[in-house]
């Protein structure tokens, strides 16, 4: 009798672990092409000054940091997390103000991601400096670009930077 009463018991515990397990997570081949970038790097904008850049994951792997140190400036941080099937991220930047960024829908096979102004945090009003886009381009396992698009004052042309994985 004992043995016919323990094995529902068991049975009905087994059922609720399983019903308990987290959804599997959704593949998101643009966040798996930033993991790609975890490291350091080194290299240069386009008018010829030094850059470094540095990526690490954060926050149990569900997001990726990158620390963006431009020679003779100040060093900014961006966040970059899944986002659906598109990626977010907010850029920390050195004017003072954070703007958010959407990805578009990933394709999968596209080789640049194109990131577009979603909103801002701290950002007295839309005439106030700050990016409003981004566009990082996969060269290689060992090369990538960026180009950063500001709006408002003062006005500027992208800034566009060419790293190398620093070995």
């Amino acid at each position: 009798m004992k043995r016919t009463v323990t094995l529902p018991i068991v049975v009905l515990v087994a059922a609720g672990l399983l019903a308990a397990a987290p959804a599997p997570k959704k593949n998101n081949p643009d966040f798996d092409r930033m993991k790609s970038l975890v490291g350091e790097w080194a290299g240069k904008s386009d008018g010829g000054n030094s850059v470094t850049v540095s990526y690490k994951l954060v926050s149990s792997g569900t997001a990726l940091m990158e620390t963006l140190d431009p020679s003779g400036e100040f060093e900014m941080v961006s966040l970059y997390h899944p986002d659906g099937d598109r990626l977010m991220m907010t850029h920390y930047c050195a004017a003072g103000n954070q703007p958010r960024m959407r990805s578009a829908k990933s394709s999968g096979d596209s080789k640049t991601i194109i990131f577009s102004y979603v909103d801002a945090t701290n950002l007295s009003g839309p005439s106030e400096g700050h990016m409003i886009g981004l566009d990082i381009t996969f060269e290689d396992a060992d090369h990538f670009a960026q180009k950063w698009n500001w709006t408002g004052e003062p006005p500027s042309k992208p800034e566009v930077f060419h790293f190398q994985r620093k070995k």
